[in-house]
């Protein structure tokens, strides 16, 4: 089953709408409220099972609202922007909960922020706003990963069987998702860099 660009249509281009009511951004404005209730909780109810569906809840949504979106054409240029940005919102709360929460280690969210604030920086300096870039292979595994070893490390804190398997999983999962985090940044950053260079040379040109 190819789950990557899952329900693509080869044989037409993808276009962005401007629609912004669609299935796609409903499903991706649920996701942003998932993180408030993850945050409640694992810092105020200590309900690390409840957190862990949340949790399973938003990565799902994260697919599914890709595939319906490509399946059923309801791709928007608000989607564009708006899904990899609840993606790294989800990913940076999170990691900042649990750190508070004693169950990962603060270099853990330095790992992801880091790259971040680098390439928020970059954004704000040549384009005063987002980049609108399109989403990488490497970026969108990344997500995977890490969506799926942070269920897996709070999981493996719960008085369950396999603890151990577990937290060696969840370690493998954000092990590998943070390098690909750092690939991913590295990339973004030239095609900012690119991006911003061509726009500013094509002003230079029409001026």
């Amino acid at each position: 089953m190819k789950l990557i660009g899952a329900g693509s249509h080869p044989d037409r281009p993808q276009v962005d709408h401007d629609s912004i009511v669609t299935v796609p951004n409903i499903l991706t404005v649920l996701r942003f409220m998932g993180v408030p209730l993850f945050v409640w909780l694992v810092l105020s109810e200590q309900e690390y099972g409840f957190a862990v569906l949340v949790l399973i809840i938003m990565g799902s949504t994260d697919w599914v609202d890709g595939y319906v979106a490509r399946r059923f054409d309801q791709t928007s240029k608000l989607g564009r922007i708006l899904d990899p940005m609840a993606d790294r919102a989800a990913l940076l709360a999170v990691a900042f909960t649990l750190a508070i929460a004693g169950v990962v280690q603060w270099w853990y969210l330095a790992a992801l922020l880091v790259p971040d604030t680098i390439l928020a920086i970059a954004s704000l300096i040549y384009f005063r706003s987002h980049p609108d870039l399109p989403v990488s292979i490497i970026g969108k595994i990344r997500t995977a990963l890490l969506l799926v070893g942070t269920p897996l490390l709070v999981l493996s804190k719960l008085p369950v069987p396999f603890t151990e398997v577990y937290f060696v999983g969840a370690w493998t999962f954000l092990g590998l998702g943070l390098v690909g985090h750092w690939i991913a940044a590295y990339n973004y950053f030239w095609a900012i860099l690119r991006k911003g260079k061509e726009l500013k040379n094509n002003d230079g040109g029409h001026g």
